[in-house]
C-alpha cells in the first residue's frame, strides 16, 4: 500500500518560514520524481516545486528564490523549505510521487500565512 504522509504545515506570519516533509512508503522511492503542489480555495491545484529521481529541480515562478525542494532517499522523504512566506502562499500543500505510468498523492497539509 502506497502512502505519502505530509507534515510541517501550520500558521506563520508573513516573512516567516516553514519546512514541509513528505514521507513515502510502499514505493521504490528512488524511482520516483517527487513534487509539491498546492491548492488555494477556489483555485486549481498547481505545481510548486519538483525534484527528479536524479535530483534536478524546477520551481513555479512565484516561489523561485524563496522555496527549496530536496530529497533524502535514505529516509524516503522529500522536503520543501519555504522562506519569506507571503499571504498568497496560503493553501493546502500536497506531496506527489510520479513515475511514467503512476502518480500518488498525499492527503495534504494546510499552510496559512497571516498576521
Amino acid at each position: 500500500q502506497v502512502q505519502l504522509v505530509e507534515s510541517g504545515g501550520g500558521l506563520v506570519q508573513p516573512g516567516g518560514s516553514l519546512r514541509l516533509s513528505c514521507a513515502g512508503s510502499g514505493i521504490i522511492f528512488t524511482n520516483y520524481a517527487m513534487g509539491w503542489y498546492r491548492q488555494a480555495p477556489g483555485n486549481q491545484r498547481e505545481l510548486v516545486a519538483r525534484i527528479s529521481s536524479g535530483g534536478s529541480t524546477n520551481y513555479a515562478d512565484s516561489v523561485k528564490g524563496r522555496f527549496t525542494i530536496s530529497r533524502d532517499n535514505a529516509k524516503n522523504t522529500v522536503y520543501l523549505q519555504m522562506n519569506s512566506l507571503k499571504a498568497e502562499d496560503t493553501a493546502v500543500y500536497y506531496c506527489n510521487a510520479q513515475q511514467v505510468a503512476y502518480a500518488y498523492w498525499g492527503q495534504g497539509t494546510q499552510v496559512i500565512v497571516s498576521s
